[in-house]
């Protein structure tokens, strides 16, 4: 038992005397957690690489993924594998650049399309194309899109996202901030700043 747990045990054994069963210890990552009457864990899912891909980051040259890798352009993504597709706008979407995700086996519940910026539209015959080929589509912003796929893949669906890198993107004060600490990070060496 480390050095933590047994303060923590010294601190709550008098008090929780005889409230013993109702509480419990959960280690997680680092973290000791109580909570009343059951029994909690937190897992990060974009640092597991065994459910599937995910999208961490994206930017105007591509996409970063759970595992590492980068992809750079258009993506078509399914769970375990990705393409580069071969779009450059959502006015290059027509029924040949879907083909990929009508025809593969097993079909898919829902593709999600990235459009890259809100300005950008899908035509209407595109949508009532693939919704006669019995596809779902959600089509949004390439931000909303790489969240939705996200989510989606890890509840286990059958999805497919085709994402396109947008040309404008929000930044906002934690992004700021993180890449401030990524910056101080790659100036230090051996523990000891170089500027």
């Amino acid at each position: 038992m480390t050095s933590f747990l047994r303060k923590c045990k010294m601190l709550y054994d008098p008090v929780l005397k005889g409230y013993r069963s109702q509480i419990s210890c959960v280690r997680c990552q680092s973290q000791t957690l109580q909570h009343d009457m059951d029994r909690s864990s937190m897992t990060i899912l974009n640092e597991e690489t065994s459910g599937g891909l995910l999208i961490n980051s994206y930017s105007r040259v591509g996409f970063r993924l759970n595992n590492g890798m980068m992809a750079f352009g258009p993506i078509a993504i399914f769970p375990k594998s990705i393409l580069s597709w071969n779009v450059q706008s959502a006015e290059d979407i027509n029924e040949d650049s879907l083909s990929l995700f009508y025809t593969l086996e097993p079909k898919i519940d829902i593709l999600v399309i990235g459009i890259g910026d809100p300005d950008q539209k899908v035509s209407h015959n595109i949508i009532k194309y693939m919704k006669d080929k019995k596809i779902n589509l959600e089509i949004s912003t390439t931000e909303r899109a790489c969240a939705t796929f996200n989510f989606l893949n890890v509840e286990g669906r059958c999805v497919a996202g085709a994402l396109i890198p947008p040309t404008k993107y929000r930044i906002n004060e934690d992004d700021i901030v993180s890449t401030q600490r990524q910056n101080r990070k790659l100036m230090t060496v051996d523990e000891y700043q170089i500027i």
